[in-house]
């Protein structure tokens, strides 16, 4: 079973707290939009947002992870050169 699904202003709160726009659709023009979007755009928006951050954690982890591995091989390498 997955994640529930926020609705209604605990879903309006959790977009706030990521900085996912709550604007609804344009209506006519530039200064007319609905006053607040669909809990179901809301849904998506925040989605989106929430798998953006888990990738760049992931991002993150995989960086580190190279790091050690380059330091990893210079201490190797360095070991050996002595060594000899």
């Amino acid at each position: 079973m997955g994640k529930k699904l926020l609705v209604g202003d605990e879903l309006e709160a959790r977009a706030r707290e990521l900085g996912v726009s709550v604007e609804g659709d344009l209506i006519r023009g530039p200064d007319q939009r609905y006053p607040r979007a669909s809990d179901f755009e809301l849904q998506r928006r925040v989605q989106e947002a929430e798998r953006s951050l888990q990738g760049a954690k992931l991002w993150l982890v995989a960086f580190i992870s190279a790091c050690a591995s380059l330091a990893s091989a210079i201490a190797a390498w360095v070991a050996v050169w002595k060594a000899s």
